[in-house]
């Protein structure tokens, strides 16, 4: 018996236990686009799998703070007797909720090696900042004059401006 035809047995059980991975996917299989996040710094990384995915055929849309990636891989050729079927083929989606504090004007996307890289920067109103704490000079009993002009004055001290 040649390899061929031992591949090509059928088993009506193992036919509705694929289908069955193929509608709710499997570890080794899932049905939606694997992807792993991390932050490094002042920036987020998304990589999600799309192996053997025309790059041409990849759409990536930004609504508010939802990040889409189309993609689709063709359907096989009608002509070809196929030995094993097992990549998914059509349109893949996949959805990113983003967190207030991206910026979602500069996300970055890049596409080599059947892995989609997305850069996505931390929105400048969401980092860090340093806040200047104002101070003035007061008497030992705790006691300020204010000026019209709004500058303050210590009794028995200089003029200090605010």
């Amino acid at each position: 018996m040649e390899v061929a035809t031992m591949l090509m047995r059928t088993d009506p059980f193992r036919d509705l236990d694929r289908l069955t991975q193929q509608v709710f996917g499997t570890a080794a299989r899932p049905a939606v686009v694997a992807l792993d996040a991390w932050r490094d710094g002042e920036e987020f990384f998304v990589e999600l799998d799309l192996p053997g995915i025309d790059p041409d055929s990849l759409d990536l849309d930004v609504e508010r703070n939802v990040v889409t990636v189309k993609a689709s891989r063709p359907a096989l050729d009608p002509g070809r007797t196929m030995i094993a079927a097992e990549r998914p083929r059509g349109v893949f989606s996949r959805q990113l909720f983003l967190g207030e504090g991206l910026d979602t004007d500069n996300i970055a996307a890049d596409y080599t090696d059947g892995v989609l890289r997305l850069r996505i920067p931390v929105a400048e109103k969401a980092k860090p900042r340093k806040i200047t704490i104002a101070h003035t000079k007061t008497q030992a009993n705790g006691s300020i004059n204010a000026n019209a002009n709004g500058s303050a004055k210590a009794i028995g001290a200089e003029t200090i401006d605010a």
